[in-house]
Parts: structure tokens; C-alpha cells; sequence
């Protein structure tokens, strides 16, 4: 619409709109979409000029009243996602207490509702009737899988121990390959940009092995966990649209959009959100984004104005950074005191209420539904945009802060801190020493809620199997008509290579 438009017909305008929320209201959003389709298909035959926009508001994409009920405990599950944070802060922490063999605190803490949200309802294991999902973990995330696998009893706190120091034979490597562990890493995800290259031709290939009668893998998703600024890597974003071209329903990306890199924000002036919404979208994926927590649904309701959305779009990265980086006074100051609708939104919450407001990606339930909807998804692949905050949980000792993701241990003041704030049972004393680990009992609630859960889903990730049926060997006489050659003209090796697969493709004992 031109700038210099002037609406002399203001009350005209709201019938329409009014009209498009009773459609929305008692007909549904399939319904709304249908007759905004048509409208816009007609306004163009009548040469009006709709740009084109490959972006929708900065809102989540599953409406609230569209979500379905949560399945799992909330609450055991949130005592489950503390000990993981706690565990794998506590295996980085410990590995650089006298040395600085590294690690990344930062990225699992923000990542750690997405994968426990899979891990709990959606990740199949490799005893699934229908077969495993194939996971592509992001790799500074690794020490959260190794957290997990601690509990479930398939690593020792001796190899915990010893994280990054290998030589020994009995540590854990810093990101996931299977060269270095041959029994639980699939796949290898560092250097960034390799996961979602190759989880997009697995999926790929998946499809491939179903119609040609190969193999049966229907049923089973590919899951590539990404980060926001992974997603700059050419090869993040090299094959996208042939996803979109083999159809490949079978593909999830779940991009964790905590708005930070190496050394500060992917985007400090724009929104990488947005910015991966039109990518994906101009490429032919369903795109679902998760922004922003449950918290926020009850201001949604109170917006009549609809300037919370508003303000929501004009908000830069470096400026959603910076919130997250002060405090609840500074956010209702300089995010929702910009005008005065936003501001009478949270006149009745207290700084710490406001403060405490999540994003979507610390949300189960909006997680859950993300999930939910990807999974069910038919045609086309699916990309997660979850927005989360890195570091969570961090507090003053790195949450939200440029050095997030540099940060390699935390002292004594930072282990109390991140301690209290997800009440794990250790003493000012206990931390003193040898940063502990937590194991609950292997009868306590938490682990039969943990075990139980894995194996309706067919068993533990990630894992990895190489053993396989030993094919026959085919007789040299099978390959006669390559071996006797062609008399005297000449093959080339790529006509030899191709005429020897043609051969052995028609051997039925293959």
C-alpha cells in the first residue's frame, strides 16, 4: 500500500476486517486463508500491485488455540532438563578447571528443551517397529548428549571426567563423529554446515532405497539440529531447494535461533529469524516458528491494538540481546514503554514477572507442537525456527552475553549460581572441590520416567550399528562381459564402473 495512501473510509475498512475475524472465528483459518488467496489472485488480474513478501509477523506460527495438550509430565520433565544442564555444565567446567581443553557450555543450555522435547515424544531409537530416526546433533551440543547418556547408565563419570582428553582411551571426543565412537555417533556435524548437507541427502537417499523396493522407511524422519549461525556455512543452505523438489517430507530442520555466533550476533541489525523465514519459504519448505513462550499468550489476548506485534517486527537482534542481557525494569522501559498500548500491557506485572517471560524455544508445549506438526507434515520438509536464549540459565556468568559461547567453565560464585537456579542437591562445600555430577537413583521417578519414555520409543540415542548382512560374492564369470574387454576399442573407467553396477544390480542373490 502507498505511504501516501489516506483511508477516507476508515469504518468500511474495519467491516471488512471485522468480517475476516468472523471467518477466522467460526469457519477457521483454512477457511481465511482460502478467501485471502482468491482476493489477492483477483486484485492482480485487476492490476493491482501486491508485493510479494516471503515473511509472516514475528509471531509463532501455531496459533494458541490450535495447540494440542501437552502429553508428558511438565514437571518431571523440567527437574530432568535442570540435571542435564547441570551435567553437562559441570563435564566442561571440570575438564577446564586446571587446564583449557575447551568445550561449549552455552549451546546446550539454550538447546536442551528441543532435543528432551524429541528425546521424550518424538526421536525414535533403533528397536522402533518402524525403524530409527537418524539425528544429526549439532555439535557444540555434545556434551547435553553426553549428560543424558550419563544418566541412562551408558557412560561412566570416569569418561565424563574426561572429556577432550582421549589418550587414555577412555574419554569423549569434543563433537560428534563415528570414527571416534563407533557405538553412538551416526554421523559427523563439525565442521558447521556438514549436518545439513548431509541430512538433506539422507533424507534423500531414504526415499530413494523406499521406491526402488530397497528398503521400507516410511514412517521414519530425519532430524538435523542446527545453529543460526551455521546457517551463513554455504553448504547450510546449498541444497534447500532440492529438499523441496524430492518432496522430502521425511526432513526436519530444527535451526536454534539464540541470535548468537562465535563473537557476538548473526544479525545485530536485522532479524535472522526473519531473514531464514524467507529463505526457507522462497525454497518450498513449511516453516514453523516458536518465538515466544506461553507467558506472552495471555499480553496476545490483552492486544487489542495490535501494536505488541508491531513492536515485536521493529525490534532488531542486537536490541533483543540486550534485554535478555539487563533486567525485567529495562525491558518494560525499552521494549514494551515505546507506546503506550505495550506499556499498559504489563502495567499490572512486577520487573521480575516481565523478566521472566521465555522464548518459544524453552517452551515444551510450543515445542511439542512444532514437532507435532512436522511430523504429520506430507510433501514438503519442514524447518523449525526456535528462538532460545544462549546460555540459558547462565545468569550474570554468561546468559545472553557476546562471550556465551567462548565460555568454558564457570568459578566458584557461577557453579552456586547456576546450582541454585536449577536446584540440583550439592552443598557450598561439595562444589568447593571436584565439580560432582548428579546421578538420581536408578529407581527414582525421573529415571523410570526417562527409561520408560525411551523405550516406548524403541530404545536410546544417539547409537549407531555397523554390523550388517554379509552379501554373497559374486563369481568373476558374472562380470564376463566386462573382463573379455572390447576388442579394440577402448572403455573408459566410468563406463567400466557403470557397466560393473548394472551387473551386479541384476544379480538377484543382491
Amino acid at each position: 500500500m502507498s505511504e501516501q495512501f489516506v483511508d477516507q473510509d476508515p469504518e468500511g475498512t474495519q467491516e471488512w476486517l471485522d468480517a475476516l475475524e468472523a471467518v477466522f472465528s467460526y469457519e477457521g483459518s483454512d477457511k481465511a486463508q482460502h478467501i485471502i488467496e482468491t482476493l489477492i489472485e483477483r486484485a492482480r488480474i485487476h492490476g493491482v500491485d501486491i508485493p510479494y513478501s516471503a515473511n509472516t509477523p514475528y509471531c509463532n506460527t501455531i496459533a494458541q488455540g490450535e495447540e494440542s495438550v501437552y502429553p508428558g509430565d511438565l514437571g518431571l520433565e523440567g527437574r530432568i532438563r535442570a540435571v542435564l544442564r547441570w551435567n553437562a555444565m559441570a563435564m566442561v567446567s571440570a575438564a577446564n578447571k586446571g587446564s583449557s581443553v575447551g568445550g561449549h557450555i552455552a549451546s546446550y543450555a539454550s538447546s536442551c528443551t528441543l532435543y528432551e522435547v524429541g528425546m521424550n515424544h518424538f526421536f525414535k531409537g533403533p528397536n522402533h517397529e518402524q525403524g530409527a530416526d537418524m539425528v544429526f546433533f549439532q555439535g557444540h551440543t555434545a556434551p547435553g548428549m553426553y549428560a543424558r547418556s550419563f544418566m541412562e547408565g551408558r557412560l561412566s563419570e570416569e569418561q565424563l571426567r574426561n572429556y577432550r582428553q582421549e589418550v587414555g582411551g577412555n574419554g569423549l571426543p569434543s563433537y560428534p563423529h563415528p570414527w571416534l565412537m563407533r557405538d553412538y555417533w551416526q554421523f559427523p556435524t563439525v565442521s558447521m554446515g556438514l549436518g545439513p548437507l548431509m541430512a538433506i541427502y539422507q533424507a534423500r537417499f531414504m526415499k530413494y532405497m523406499t521406491a526402488r523396493g530397497f528398503a521400507e522407511t516410511e514412517g521414519r524422519k530425519v532430524w538435523a539440529f542446527l545453529g543460526d549461525g551455521e546457517m551463513d556455512e554455504p553448504e547450510s543452505r546449498g541444497a534447500l531447494q532440492l529438499a523441496q523438489r524430492e518432496k522430502l517430507d521425511n526432513l526436519v530442520f530444527v535451526i536454534n535461533c539464540n541470535l548468537q555466533r562465535l563473537d557476538g550476533p548473526v544479525r545485530g541489525n536485522d532479524s535472522i529469524i526473519q531473514e531464514l523465514e524467507g529463505v526457507f519459504r522462497g525454497a518450498g519448505w513449511t516453516v514453523v516458528k516458536v518465538i515466544w513462550g506461553e507467558g506472552w499468550d495471555r499480553l496476545f489476548n490483552k492486544d487489542t491494538s495490535g501494536k505488541l506485534i508491531k513492536r515485536m517486527g521493529e525490534v532488531v537482534d542486537g536490541e533483543y540481546q540486550s534485554y535478555k542481557a539487563n533486567d525485567g525494569a529495562f525491558v518494560r522501559e525499552h521494549f514494551f514503554g515505546k507506546y503506550p498500548e505495550t506499556a499498559a500491557l504489563v502495567a499490572d506485572m512486577t520487573d521480575d514477572q516481565i523478566f521472566r517471560l521465555t522464548r518459544g524455544g524453552h517452551s515444551p508445549t510450543k515445542v511439542y507442537n512444532a514437532y507435532k506438526v512436522a511430523s504429520e507434515a506430507k510433501g514438503k520438509p519442514t524447518v523449525i525456527l526456535a528462538k532460545t536464549i544462549k546460555g540459558y540459565g547462565m545468569g550474570p556468568y554468561g546468559e545472553s552475553a557476546n562471550t556465551a559461547h567462548n565460555q568454558k567453565k564457570l568459578d566458584a560464585e557461577g557453579l552456586k549460581y547456576f546450582r541454585t537456579r536449577f536446584s540440583v542437591p550439592f552443598s557450598n562445600d561439595e562444589l568447593e572441590n571436584k565439580i560432582p555430577f548428579y546421578q538420581p537413583d536408578k529407581d527414582s521417578e525421573i529415571m523410570q520416567y526417562m527409561r520408560s519414555h525411551r523405550e516406548a520409543l524403541g530404545g536410546y540415542l544417539p547409537a549407531r550399528n555397523d554390523e550388517s548382512d554379509q552379501l554373497p560374492v559374486p563369481d568373476l564369470s558374472t562380470l564376463k562381459s566386462i573382463t573379455d574387454g572390447t576388442g579394440d576399442r577402448e572403455m573408459s573407467s566410468t563406463m567400466a564402473f557403470v557397466r560393473i553396477l548394472s551387473v551386479l544390480l541384476r544379480d538377484k542373490s543382491l
